[in-house]
């Protein structure tokens, strides 16, 4: 993993988005989400909820399953952390959860999605909302694909239609009428 941390702002959220780990942009630009699968991810957001950037991240928690760039794989991309990592970084993420206790997880992409619910198909989780209990608390889980130019499940069908659908739940979600 190569240093600096990247963390999203210091806000109290009732909505906790988590990512898989900060890309090779991220740490110059201090925030998660700052590169082409932010551009995606906000884009999905402002059509769904009418928050620009900005807005949502002063209304969202954003955390991360791992903290910092993984480093990029041989064949290219970026490298998925390895089960080590991500327990060395599972503390940060459990605190978080346990401070904000939220009312709506939105995990991006598999690996944060199996962070909460059993690992399955996108088809199968994708649109869907399902309640978790994650270190004691409750909450709702809306997962979502992940926005990156790499994969194109969320640009085809059935992604297409099942994000949607997974935008409209959160759309619909008590937790994001009631933030400011």
């Amino acid at each position: 993993m190569h240093r600096p941390v990247v963390t999203g702002r210091p806000v109290v959220s009732r909505i906790l988005l988590v990512g898989q780990a900060p890309g090779a942009r991220e740490p110059k630009f201090g925030r998660p989400f700052a590169w082409t699968a932010g551009r995606t991810l906000f884009k999905w957001l402002q059509e769904s909820l009418g928050w620009m950037e900005d807005e949502t991240r002063n209304r969202i928690y954003f955390a991360a399953v791992c903290r910092c760039f993984p480093g990029k794989k041989k064949t290219g991309g970026d490298r998925v952390p390895a089960a080590d990592e991500i327990a060395n970084c599972a503390r940060w993420l459990a605190a978080e959860f346990e401070l904000l206790r939220p009312q709506l997880v939105l995990p991006v992409g598999k690996l944060a999605i199996t962070q909460f619910l059993p690992a399955a198909p996108l088809n199968n989780l994708i649109g869907k909302k399902f309640v978790i209990i994650h270190h004691g608390h409750t909450a709702d889980c809306i997962p979502l694909p992940h926005p990156s130019g790499a994969s194109p499940w969320h640009r085809m069908e059935p992604g297409k239609t099942l994000l949607s659908r997974a935008l409209a739940l959160v759309a619909a979600h008590p937790a994001v009428r009631g933030t400011n």
